[in-house]
């Protein structure tokens, strides 16, 4: 994954750009499958892989497949960066380990959910509790994030078919309408 990554910074094309990010986004959904989070894997195929990428193909049809070279270094956004990713490196430092058989997860929350999801939130089924109810805020933002990518690619081709139409017609069309 972390060569993948790499490979995204350094390539100017930016259908290979769109590739390896699906590409990254396969690595990931066996990442979570290793980790035995199939749910989260299964989205992460479906939205990672699969919508994004074939949204981000779209955009790409409609503009350029090359990024613009650009003369100077930012060091700035890759400071940012570095601190933004010490900081959540210093946030999971106190994590139990993966696995670990005493972790919170195991004693206090998976029991809960097990004993008393029927009767808090109604649906038999303990997934379909978990998904709706306990982390019912998670799964409207990922639903918010894929409905605004879509209407973003829609935008852009409503906006480009639209400026086809304010052009001229060209000479040849203009000969084969007289006849």
């Amino acid at each position: 994954m972390a060569a993948t990554a790499v490979s995204m910074l350094w390539l100017r094309d930016l259908f290979a750009v769109v590739m390896l990010s699906g590409i990254y986004s396969l690595f990931a959904a066996v990442l979570y499958v290793v980790m035995d989070a199939v749910d989260v894997a299964f989205t992460e195929a479906a939205v990672g892989a699969g919508i994004s990428t074939v949204l981000m193909l779209g955009t790409l049809a409609l503009t350029k497949s090359k990024e613009k070279a650009h003369k100077k270094v930012a060091y700035g956004p890759l400071v940012l960066v570095l601190v933004t990713g010490a900081i959540l490196i210093y946030g999971t430092l106190d994590m139990p380990r993966y696995g670990d058989v005493n972790a919170p997860v195991h004693s206090h929350v998976a029991p809960r959910y097990i004993e008393k999801s029927g009767d808090e939130v109604g649906p038999p089924n303990i997934v379909t509790s978990v998904l709706a109810s306990y982390r019912g805020y998670d799964t409207l933002g990922e639903t918010a994030v894929v409905f605004t990518a879509a209407i973003g690619v829609l935008a852009i081709i409503g906006r480009r078919r639209k400026n086809k139409k304010d052009e001229p017609p060209t000479a040849k069309a203009k000969g084969e309408s007289a006849s």
